[in-house]
C-alpha cells in the first residue's frame, strides 16, 4: 500500500485544507485521492495522503501517484514558504547578528521582507523567488523517492540548508541595507547641526537646474550667487575630482538659508542628493515648476526673444 504521510508537531487545520483543497478538486487527479489525518500519542499530527482503493489496481496507478507526490510537494513548498519563512528569518537574525537590539532587529526583518517580496518589482528578485520556491519542491521531490513519511520540522531544519542559505544572503544584504542608512540618518543629522549652527547668510535662495544638469543659485532678490560660492569651493579642489554635487550641498550650508526653492526638479540628475538636501533643510525646502525661474518658462522666454 503506497501513500504519503506528513507529520506536524500540532494538529494543524490549516494544512490539511490546503493539501485537501489542491489534491482533491482542481489538480488534474480530480477525486481519485483522499486526505485524512491521525493524531499520534506524543501529540503530532500525520496527514495521510493516498490514492483511493478503487483506483489502486488499475494501470493509472503509479502516474496517479507521481502526481500526487507533484501537487503535493507544490502545496507543501507554499506551506512552508507561508508559516515557516519568518521564523527562519528571525532564528538567522538573531543567530548571525545577535549584537543588534531589537528595534534594530526590527528594521533589519522589514528589509529582509523588503527584498523577499520583492516590493520594488526588480525583476532579477523576481528570478530568486522563483529560485527559492524551486529549492524547496526540488528537495520535497528527491525526499518523497526515497520515502513516504515526512516529519515536517525534521525537513526544515536538514533538508533544506540550501534555501536557508538563499535567506542568509538576503539578510546579509538587509543588514548592509540598514548600515548604510544608518550612516546616512547620521550624515543628515550632522549636516543639520551644522546649518542650524550658523548664522543664515540669505533669506532665500532659488536653485535653478538645467536641462542639462547645471546648477544655478540665486538670491532672493533672483540675483545669481553662483560663481560666489561654488568657485569658491573649487579653487581647493583638484582639477578632475570636481563633485558638483557635493559643491552644491557644501554651498548650500555654507549660506543656511531660511528657504530654498529648486526650479526644474526632474532636471536633477541625481535623485539622492535632492533627497539629501531635502532632510538637511527639513521645513526649509520646497519645489516650484510654475514661475518664470523654471526651465520650461525660461525655454519659452527665450524663444520669443
Amino acid at each position: 500500500m503506497r501513500f504519503l504521510c506528513i507529520r506536524v508537531n500540532e494538529d494543524d487545520e490549516q494544512l490539511k485544507a490546503y493539501l485537501t483543497e489542491a489534491v482533491c478538486s482542481d489538480s488534474g487527479i480530480g477525486m481519485k485521492c483522499e486526505i485524512k489525518d491521525v493524531a499520534n500519542l506524543e501529540g503530532s499530527t500525520s496527514i495521510i495522503c493516498n490514492i483511493k482503493e478503487e483506483y489502486k489496481e488499475k494501470e493509472m496507478y503509479p502516474n496517479l501517484y507521481n502526481q500526487m507526490i507533484i501537487v503535493i510537494s507544490g502545496v507543501l513548498t507554499n506551506y512552508i514558504i507561508d508559516k515557516y519563512q519568518e521564523k527562519l528569518v528571525l532564528r538567522i537574525i538573531n543567530s548571525n547578528y545577535c549584537y543588534f537590539n531589537p528595534i534594530e532587529k526590527g528594521e533589519i526583518k522589514w528589509l529582509t521582507y523588503s527584498i523577499i517580496k520583492n516590493e520594488e518589482g526588480n525583476f532579477l528578485n523576481s528570478l530568486f523567488q522563483i529560485k527559492r520556491r524551486n529549492i524547496i519542491t526540488k528537495r520535497l521531490l528527491e525526499y518523497f523517492r526515497c520515502s513516504n513519511t515526512l516529519i515536517l520540522e525534521g525537513f526544515i531544519n536538514f533538508r533544506i540548508k540550501d534555501y536557508v542559505g538563499e535567506l542568509e544572503e538576503i539578510v546579509d544584504k538587509a543588514v548592509d541595507d540598514f548600515l548604510t542608512e544608518r550612516e546616512y540618518r547620521e550624515f543628515v543629522r550632522l549636516l543639520r547641526y551644522f546649518v542650524d549652527i550658523q548664522e543664515p547668510k540669505f533669506n532665500l535662495v532659488h536653485i535653478v537646474v538645467s536641462y542639462s544638469g547645471k546648477y544655478i543659485l540665486l538670491d532672493e532678490n533672483k540675483n545669481e550667487i553662483t560663481n560666489e560660492y561654488l568657485h569658491e569651493f573649487m579653487s581647493d579642489i583638484p582639477e578632475g575630482e570636481i563633485n558638483y554635487d557635493d559643491l552644491l550641498v557644501s554651498s548650500l550650508i555654507t549660506m543656511a538659508p531660511r528657504k530654498i526653492i529648486i526650479h526644474g526638479v526632474k532636471s536633477f540628475k541625481n535623485k539622492e542628493l535632492l533627497e539629501t538636501i531635502k532632510n538637511v533643510f527639513w521645513g526649509k525646502f520646497m519645489v516650484c515648476s510654475k514661475c518664470e525661474l523654471c526651465p520650461v518658462n525660461l525655454a519659452k522666454s527665450e524663444n520669443k526673444n
